[in-house]
């Protein structure tokens, strides 16, 4: 059934959800297994656990249907059950999904991503993006000699391994002279990079960053970049797990033009099927291979890293990615969802305080305070009205499965959110249309 928004009755109920986040917790560490999905990311006892879905709709074990943003963290890009990924994943699981040598379907799958992705000469695929980006690193250090990783400060995620996780305050576990090695740069600045590059000459292997997120990248800052990671000796690694596809089928290498050394692809590859891409310069790349003389990188080796089916999902996605011009019709969503967000925010007096930012095919938005500052408590309550109107939306990341009435419909909800919001930011306080404990970062050093 679609749920109706309400005033804060206390109506809107999840009791079956409720109990599965309870066998969740008792089974599996933080009640998901993956954290930005955890029920503290949701308001308290309105974590709806997930049925099934379909396009861009999903139903939760309580029966209630959702129009659904930033579906699979940003991965189904397609909607889900897509008839062209699920048919090519089907053919493929009848063949059998999984050998004692390569599948031709590895080579295909290769030639149809370096076709998609032509900056690139070689590539390897993989399960998870952390495996991709820790393998870039991996071989930047092979291939350098350097031991420092520098990482995009601004930049919120780039592995579960030790050498980014230990700089977040989520470092329990991981030696100091791991993190160590780890140093960051600010996105944008040009001057702080090179500062950085000097203060620690010949000591950094690879500058990582992701080539745009939020903001587009300041005039010349890629270029700036790939200028100084040569001048420096170090390798330029574009992270493009959300770039990718979204930003265009090239990812954002191939909107601006600049090419890095190394990029991983992951996310918008698979339509939620598991799968990731490390490619790059092959001179690199073929370190990690069998056709050099010199020494060998482990560079990425995985019993499931080429399971047929999940490459035949990355090729039909491509493929619908380039014959039904997937790209601009994610970023045409998502311009006619942000407009109507804006306008439903100016109509309720809170423009100032519900915020939209972002590339159009990767939008997310701002809860701000009194004082404009940015407010998990305000976000609780804005997440619970859009839970009670049907939306399900901890960002505002559109699929290409979402129509026309969807979008109305959550421009609708998200002006009766921004009602109620108005109501908390004239009392000064959103407690009472909280209905409990606020909504909690990932990255926080107590649970």
């Amino acid at each position: 059934m679609d749920t109706e928004a309400t005033e804060g009755t206390g109506e809107f109920l999840l009791p079956r959800s409720r109990a599965a986040n309870e066998r969740l917790h008792s089974l599996v560490p933080g009640g998901a297994h993956t954290y930005a999905k955890g029920d503290d990311q949701y308001p308290e006892n309105l974590a709806p656990v997930i049925s099934h879905g379909r396009g861009a709709h999903v139903w939760d074990v309580d029966g209630n249907r959702y129009v659904e943003y930033g579906s699979g963290l940003r991965s189904v890009s397609l909607g889900h059950a897509h008839p062209r990924v699920v048919e090519a994943v089907r053919r493929e699981l009848d063949r059998g999904s999984n050998f004692v040598r390569p599948s031709v379907v590895e080579v295909e799958a290769a030639e149809r991503f370096l076709a998609t992705v032509p900056t690139a000469e070689m590539v390897k695929f993989a399960k998870n993006g952390s495996d991709a980006t820790t393998a870039a690193v991996r071989l930047a250090r092979a291939a350098t000699g350097r031991g420092r990783v520098a990482i995009c400060a601004d930049h919120p995620f780039f592995s579960v391994d030790d050498w980014f996780i230990g700089t977040t305050p989520l470092s329990a576990g991981i030696p100091a002279a791991t993190t160590d090695l780890t140093v960051s740069f600010p996105y944008g600045d040009l001057a702080a990079t090179e500062a950085l590059l000097t203060r620690y000459q010949d000591e950094v292997a690879c500058l990582i960053l992701e080539p745009a997120t939020h903001t587009e990248p300041p005039p010349g800052y890629l270029a700036g970049l790939r200028e100084l990671a040569d001048r420096h000796g170090c390798v330029l690694v574009f992270d493009e797990m959300i770039t990718g596809f979204r930003w265009s089928e090239a990812g954002a290498q191939g909107l601006y033009g600049v090419v890095p050394d190394l990029s991983t692809f992951g996310k918008a590859l698979g339509n939620g099927c598991a799968v990731s891409a490390l490619a790059g310069r092959r001179d690199l790349m073929e370190r990690g291979g069998l056709r050099h003389a010199g020494d060998r990188v482990f560079l990425l080796s995985t019993t499931h890293g080429a399971e047929t089916h999940s490459l035949a999902a990355a090729m039909a996605v491509q493929t619908t990615y380039a014959e039904e011009g997937i790209t601009a019709r994610l970023h045409a969503l998502g311009e006619r969802l942000a407009a109507g967000v804006r306008d439903a925010a100016a109509s309720m007096g809170v423009a100032d305080h519900v915020v939209v930012r972002g590339r159009a095919s990767n939008l997310v938005f701002a809860t701000l305070d009194e004082n404009r500052q940015p407010s998990q408590r305000y976000r609780t309550l804005f997440l619970r009205r859009l839970l009670e109107g049907g939306v399900l939306a901890p960002s505002f990341v559109v699929s290409s499965a979402l129509g026309d009435a969807d979008i109305d419909h959550t421009v609708d909800v998200v002006a009766q959110a921004c009602a109620v919001y108005r109501k908390a930011l004239d009392a000064g306080d959103p407690t009472p249309w909280m209905a409990g404990r606020p909504v909690k970062p990932v990255f926080r050093r107590f649970a």
